[in-house]
């Protein structure tokens, strides 16, 4: 695959991936939350979340790369500026490193070796409102259109529970539900759509 656009600050993506030669990236519960924990460490200082999803081979994830005065703006704890934003980095660095650090975790623990994504990791720039409102809902239903469940909603591992419910989140809740108009108009959309156009060509997820 020849390599993708550069991620650019400013601009809302789907990125997504499998594992390398279609293994599975997560084996057990704790790796999803582990996966989660590093996205945090790496790439939620520098995105705005809109939706998610990890399955047992892949993932997705719908961002907006903020801009580099949002992310010049991050603060720490104390007030001061958070260090490790301290130098800017092109945006697809912040992913890499989250890949990185999973993969590392993951051959150490399973005693396994090479590559775990494939690469380059994946993107699609997403600049239509209508693409932005079909990715949310194709996202959420991932699972249940693998057959990794018979009901979407069943699925532990994705952001539609938090965008549902009132818990504090990392996810855009605001922003997400204020697309579809209303916490009911948005549960409506995920659970009515049917037969989706994929919204990319899916010979690789």
């Amino acid at each position: 695959m020849s390599n993708p656009e550069p991620l650019q600050y400013g601009k809302v993506y789907h990125v997504y991936n499998r594992g390398n030669n279609g293994e599975n990236l997560f084996i057990e519960a704790r790796n999803y939350r582990y996966f989660l924990r590093l996205y945090i460490k790496h790439v939620h200082p520098v995105v705005d979340t809109y939706a998610y999803c990890l399955l047992r081979n892949h993932f997705h994830l719908l961002v907006r790369v903020k801009t580099e005065a949002e992310v010049r703006g991050v603060t720490g704890p104390m007030g001061t500026s958070d260090a490790s934003l301290s130098g800017l980095k092109p945006p697809s660095r912040y992913f890499s490193n989250l890949f990185n650090a999973y993969a590392k975790a993951i051959n150490k623990a399973y005693e396994r070796t090479g590559a775990l994504f494939e690469r380059p990791f994946r993107r699609i720039e997403v600049a239509d409102p209508a693409y932005f409102a079909h990715l949310v809902t194709y996202i959420h239903r991932n699972p249940e259109l693998h057959g990794f469940v018979g009901d979407f909603r069943e699925w532990a591992h994705s952001s539609y529970g938090a965008l549902c419910g009132r818990k504090p989140t990392r996810v855009q809740r605001d922003v997400v539900l204020d697309w579809f108009d209303s916490p009911e108009a948005f549960r409506s959309a995920q659970q009515t759509a049917v037969a989706l156009d994929a919204p990319l060509t899916l010979e690789e997820i």
